[in-house]
C-alpha cells in the first residue's frame, strides 16, 4: 500500500481532544471569545464541526478547557502555595511559552462575564499567597493589604506588557519586572527597605 493509499491514523481521544484546545486557543487568542466560532476552531484544529461536539458539549465548554489548561500549566510552573525569587522567572517563562494561553487566560477571560470567576478565584488566591508573603516583611495594616491586591495585577499586567511588546530581552524580564515589584513593596512599608 502506497502512503497516499494508507488510511489516516486515527487520533487516541485525549491526543485529539489536547489537539483541539491547542487549536482552539490559537483562534481565540486572535478573535476572542465572542467573536470565535466553532467552525473557526474547527478550521484551525483540521477536523470537522462533529469532530468537536464529539469532545466538547458547546464553544463555552471548550472555551473553559482552553483556560483551565492555561491556568494549570501556570500553576504547574509558578505554584500556588508560596512566591519566592523563583516566582517571577517562572511566570515570564510560562508567559513566554504559552502567549496565547496567558493572554486568553489573563486579558480576555477577564472581560467575558461567564468566564469571570476563573480570573476572580485566582486573583483571590494570589492575594492571599502575596499578603502571607508580605506579613513576613511589612507589619500587617492597610498598605500591606494594598500591595498585596496590587502586586499580583501589577506582575500579571508588567507580563503581559512585555510579551506586547515583543519580549524584549528574555534573560533580564524577570529581573525588571522583579525591581518594579520591590518597588511597590519599598512604597507599601513608607520608603523604609523593605525585606527581599
Amino acid at each position: 500500500m502506497t502512503a497516499e493509499h494508507r488510511p489516516a491514523r486515527r487520533m487516541a481521544r485525549a491526543e485529539r481532544r489536547a489537539q483541539i484546545v491547542d487549536a482552539a486557543t490559537r483562534a481565540f487568542a486572535r478573535g476572542g471569545y465572542a467573536a470565535t466560532n466553532l467552525e473557526d476552531v474547527a478550521v484551525e484544529a483540521g477536523v470537522t464541526r462533529v469532530i468537536l461536539y464529539r469532545h466538547f458539549d458547546s464553544k463555552a465548554d471548550l472555551y473553559r478547557a482552553v483556560l483551565d489548561r492555561a491556568r494549570t500549566r501556570l500553576l504547574d510552573a509558578v505554584g500556588a502555595d508560596d512566591f519566592d525569587e523563583t516566582s517571577i522567572p517562572a511566570l515570564v517563562r510560562a508567559a513566554a511559552e504559552n502567549p496565547e494561553g496567558f493572554r486568553l487566560l489573563f486579558r480576555h477571560a477577564a472581560r467575558e462575564p461567564e468566564f469571570r470567576d476563573l480570573i476572580d478565584s485566582f486573583n483571590e488566591g494570589s492575594a492571599e499567597v502575596t499578603h502571607r508573603n508580605l506579613s513576613m516583611v511589612l507589619p500587617d495594616g492597610p498598605w500591606t493589604r494594598w500591595a498585596a491586591r496590587l502586586l499580583p495585577t501589577m506582575t500579571l499586567e508588567a507580563v503581559i506588557a512585555w510579551l506586547d511588546a515583543g519580549q524584549p530581552d528574555p534573560d533580564q524580564a524577570a529581573d525588571r519586572i522583579g525591581r518594579a515589584v520591590h518597588g511597590v513593596i519599598e512604597a507599601a512599608g513608607g520608603g523604609a527597605q523593605a525585606g527581599s
